[in-house]
């Protein structure tokens, strides 16, 4: 074994792997989670949803809250920089079965911190104690928290955040290890999570370029995180997860699934999509999807333009059953 596995709480729903699907606008929607949790992550979270009461009823954000036959515990991220709209929101979200509240302050898209919420809100330290303390009293569910190091190089208050977060009744923090102003880019700071980890007594969990097992063990130690959250990384790679957790517990690398395998996980992946959004929605978003599977291999870029002019769901399927199988594997991919 190469690192200790310390398996860890979040109010009353104990993560059996240390390994954390990130919320991601756009990617983690429910055919999503339902996979990355099969693949060995031990908590997904949702796409993030607005606070604002005039979007709770589009159809975009009823997507969102579906939760399908998604086992305990349900966590979703909801955005907004108004504590009684945050609070509201995740009462209402709790209504639609959410057990877990994430609250996003990590966002770093301009279109989120131009109205003053995801990572804007790490500049007002107060606003952010009144949002948390107005949501933790509004449920009995408990509510976890996203963050960066801060706004930007010259001012990183992780630490401060942190405290206040458990300060406030938070359960456990996220922390992307860059600034807002960084967004994706340069190194990322694993000694701040890791002060972040020293500074409170909650679960911590590490974010930001843990792609690879050796990465995972290597930031649980460095940092003393309870656990990984893997964003990126996960995206058209959801067997990521049970690599993790298969390295952590035995020291040694798990197989990687054979092209067979990776075949199937996407040909599933691909029908789940079209029965959660419909053919036409369908055919839009398994594009992406499709796409980062297959990209990297050996004749994936030329296949992906053939895919993204595809107009029905039967054609998608033929054409990604085509790319993998010889005829003798045909009826093992319905």
């Amino acid at each position: 074994m190469v690192a200790e596995i310390n398996l860890f709480n979040i109010g009353p729903y104990h993560i059996h792997n240390q390994t954390v699907l990130a919320p991601m606008a756009g990617v983690t929607d429910l055919p999503f989670r339902q996979l990355c949790r099969k693949m060995g992550a031990g908590l997904v979270v949702s796409e993030m949803v607005a606070a604002d009461p005039a979007t709770w009823s589009t159809r975009k954000s009823r997507l969102r809250v579906q939760f399908g036959d998604e086992p305990a515990p349900r966590s979703v991220q909801i955005a907004g920089y108004d504590p009684q709209m945050m609070a509201a929101a995740a009462r209402f979200n709790v209504q639609q079965g959410a057990e877990i509240i994430d609250l996003n302050m990590g966002c770093p898209a301009k279109k989120v911190c131009n109205r003053a919420a995801g990572s804007a809100l790490l500049q007002n330290p107060g606003l952010v104690k009144d949002i948390l303390d107005a949501v933790v009293a509004a449920t009995d569910v408990p509510v976890t928290l996203k963050i960066r190091t801060g706004w930007d190089r010259q001012n990183r208050n992780a630490v401060t955040i942190a405290k206040i977060a458990e300060d406030a009744g938070v359960s456990a923090l996220a922390v992307h290890g860059r600034t807002r102003a960084c967004r994706f880019v340069g190194e990322v700071e694993y000694d701040t999570i890791a002060q972040v980890v020293e500074a409170v007594s909650i679960p911590v969990l590490a974010n930001g370029d843990i792609t690879d097992p050796e990465k995972a063990v290597s930031v649980l130690k460095h940092t003393g995180a309870a656990a990984v959250m893997i964003g990126r990384a996960a995206q058209g790679n959801p067997w990521i997860f049970n690599q993790i957790n298969h390295f952590l517990k035995f020291g040694n690398h798990l197989a990687p699934p054979s092209m067979h395998e990776c075949a199937i996980i996407m040909s599933e992946h691909l029908l789940a999509l079209h029965e959660f959004y419909g053919e036409t929605g369908g055919l839009r978003i398994s594009r992406k999807h499709i796409g980062w599977y297959i990209n990297p291999l050996s004749g994936g870029k030329d296949f992906t333009r053939q895919f993204n002019t595809l107009e029905t769901t039967e054609q998608q399927r033929k054409l990604l059953k085509d790319f993998f199988f010889e005829s003798r594997y045909e009826e093992k991919v319905a």
